[in-house]
């Protein structure tokens, strides 16, 4: 089961990517089963007894569940512009909700945080196995050099260095066929242990 617990039907925060559903559930329990990720979010928040916005997410979702293991207050929430304003302490957007930090996008956010809110990001690092998964995408160079968007914007930046960890490496090439293809078996027949490196950056910023 690992630390993202018993699987249910996930939002757009909990994965980096869609998949069919069918598919869904195997990567819910592959994917940072070490809980760097939520952990993360604690070191940078924090987020424990704090009320935490969670851009995306819905109730029950693995990052609200997480989150809620972590003692924080969490809403989930489509759109921080729905959001009542200083309502919260700390807000977090994984993966596909804040995709460009421009001032306008900035500033929708900081007007839901109270004073020295933090706001937290999570998209992929890249230089790991999974993006030889997706292809060029431009999280994997231009946003985390220090010309460009979120660097430049104001945002610090850390890394983690989480893993795609499956039951056994046949586990794992079968999903990697089943979810990417030809691609996903290439990758697959490359693999000597059960899992993939996966890196992910979270850019955090205070705000206010």
């Amino acid at each position: 089961m690992g630390v993202n617990g018993p699987y249910t039907r996930p939002s757009m925060a909990d994965f980096p990517m869609e998949l069919d559903p069918a598919l869904e559930g195997r990567l819910a329990r592959a994917l940072d089963i070490e809980g760097k990720i939520p952990r993360a979010f604690e070191a940078l928040g924090p987020v424990a007894d704090r009320d935490v916005l969670l851009l995306d997410g819905i109730d029950g979702g693995i990052r609200a569940t997480q989150l809620t293991g972590l003692a924080a207050r969490v809403t989930a929430g489509a759109s921080d512009r729905l959001a009542p304003d200083h309502a919260f302490d700390v807000a977090i957007s994984c993966w596909r909700p804040f995709l460009d930090p421009t001032p306008e996008a900035v500033a929708d956010v900081a007007r839901v945080l109270r004073p020295e809110g933090r706001l937290l990001v999570l998209h992929d690092y890249g230089r790991d196995d999974v993006s030889r998964l997706r292809g060029d995408r431009p999280e994997y160079g231009l946003w985390s050099r220090r010309d460009g968007p979120f660097l430049r914007g104001g945002f610090k930046v850390r890394v983690l260095h989480c893993f795609w960890t499956f039951d056994s490496i046949e586990d794992g090439q079968q999903f990697l066929d089943e979810a990417f293809g030809a691609v996903g078996r290439e990758v697959g027949a490359g693999m000597t242990r059960p899992r993939l490196t996966y890196n992910v950056a979270v850019y955090h910023r205070t705000l206010g």
